[in-house]
Formats: structure tokens, sequence, C-alpha cells
């Protein structure tokens, strides 16, 4: 015999988990962004190819290219640094270690060293593209190729 504890139990399963695949139960959407802990209590966070798509619709952030060598670009790209070369180019990014700074390469693999470099000097609000320009391309956003980009130089 099922108590009413065990009936509440089982009809908040299949409610919250649905039964069957044409289902209309709740899920749980996944969250678009993911916090990425550094050594000593600092962080960044990874974004995916459809949130930063929504943010570049009201850009307010500085937007970051730290692939090397160039392979492409996201559109509305402010800057091009190398990634191994981000603390030498800390002038060329914003004083203001508030400003959002979003950072990307091809895969994610140089973001996310460029990201480890920058929260370590202090910046705390830096963002970086999950899977880089390659899941950018493969969620169906554009990329640029514009091989006359010089590193390091504004556009």
């Amino acid at each position: 015999m099922m108590t009413p504890l065990r009936i509440l139990i089982v009809f908040l399963s299949l409610f919250l988990l649905g039964s069957g695949e044409n289902s209309t139960a709740y899920t749980f959407k996944v969250p678009e962004t993911q916090m990425v802990f550094v050594e000593g209590n600092l962080s960044y966070t990874k974004i995916d190819a459809k949130g930063l798509a929504d943010m570049l619709k009201r850009k307010d952030f500085l937007f970051v290219n730290v692939h090397i060598p160039y392979e492409g670009e996201i559109e509305k790209t402010d800057l091009f640094i190398p990634y191994n070369e981000i603390e030498e180019n800390i002038n060329k990014l914003l004083s203001d270690k508030d400003a959002r700074i979003v950072l990307y390469c091809r895969t994610d693999r140089m973001s996310n060293i460029a990201a480890r470099t920058l929260v370590k000097l202090g910046y705390k609000n830096v963002l970086v593209l999950e899977a880089g320009m390659v899941k950018w391309k493969e969620e169906g956003y554009p990329l640029l190729n514009k091989v006359d980009k010089s590193w390091g130089g504004n556009k």
C-alpha cells in the first residue's frame, strides 16, 4: 500500500521529470552561463552562442578575439590581442576593472587562458564564449574572415 507521502513523491517525479517523450511536464532550463573558478576565489563566466548573440544586440562590453593565428572573427569585435600577450597589452583594455569584457577564440582553449590572466589582474566581469567560433558557427551564426587584420590593433 502506498502512503500519502509516497504518492506525493511519485506524482512530483512524474510532473517534474515527465512521463514520456511526448510529455508536457515541466523541464528545467539549462543555464546559459557557467561560472569558472580560478585560484584565489576568483572567477569568470562562460556564455553560450545564443547568450552572446543576445548580448551583441545591445552591445555594452569590450569584445576581444584572442585566437592566434587569425582564423576569422565575430562581427562587432573591438580588439585582437593574442591570448598569450594579454598582460603585455593591458593598456588596450578598459581601465575600469568592473567593466564587462567578452573573450573568444576558435574553441575556447585560448580564451580560457586569457580569462584566467585577466581575473588574476583584477578584472571582475570577464566572460568567455564557450566552445568559441566553432560552436558559434555550428549554431548558425556568421563568421567574418578579414585576413588583413593585424594583431593587437583596433579595428
